[in-house]
C-alpha cells in the first residue's frame, strides 16, 4: 500500500514538473500552442490507457483443491439423493420454503427431509448439519 502511495506521489510530482517545464518553454520560446496541446493530449492518452489496463485487468484467483464427494460416507449414512439436494440448498442459505419452491415439492416434504438429515448427521440445527456435512465432505 505504501509503495502505491509513493508511486502516485512521484508520478504527480513528475507531472507538475513537466507541466511547469512546458509552461517555462512556452514563455521563453515561442513554440506553437498545438505542440503543447499535443504533448498534454499524448500524456493523458498514455495515462488513460495505462489506468484502463490496470483497472480492467483480470485478477488471478487461486482455487483450492477441487471438491470430491465422499460417496462412502454418503452411503454409510444412508442419505438419499433428494436429501443430499436439500442439504446442498441448506448450505446455500435457502429457507425451507425456498428449498420447496426450488425442488417443486411441498414444504412438509422439505421439513421431513430436513429432520431425516438431522437424525442421520446427529445434529439439532441447520448450521450444525451444514458444518457436519462439510467435515464429512458431503457438500463443498
Amino acid at each position: 500500500m505504501t509503495r502505491t502511495i509513493i508511486f502516485y506521489g512521484v508520478a504527480l510530482a513528475a507531472l507538475v514538473l513537466v507541466l511547469k517545464f512546458i509552461e517555462y518553454r512556452f514563455i521563453v520560446r515561442d513554440l506553437s500552442i498545438e505542440f503543447y496541446l499535443g504533448a498534454v493530449a499524448l500524456f493523458f492518452t498514455v495515462l488513460g490507457v495505462w489506468a484502463g489496463r490496470k483497472l480492467t485487468r483480470k485478477k488471478i484467483v487461486t482455487v483450492g483443491p477441487a471438491f470430491v464427494l465422499n460417496e462412502v460416507e454418503l452411503q454409510r449414512l444412508g442419505i438419499s439423493k433428494r436429501e443430499h439436494e436439500v442439504l446442498g440448498l441448506m448450505a446455500e442459505g435457502l429457507s425451507n420454503q425456498e428449498i420447496a419452491d426450488h425442488l417443486f415439492v411441498s414444504l412438509n416434504t422439505v421439513k421431513t427431509h430436513t429432520s431425516n438429515l438431522f437424525l442421520k448427521l446427529e445434529v439439532s440445527r441447520r448450521t450444525q448439519a451444514v458444518q457436519r456435512a462439510k467435515q464429512l465432505r458431503l457438500i463443498p
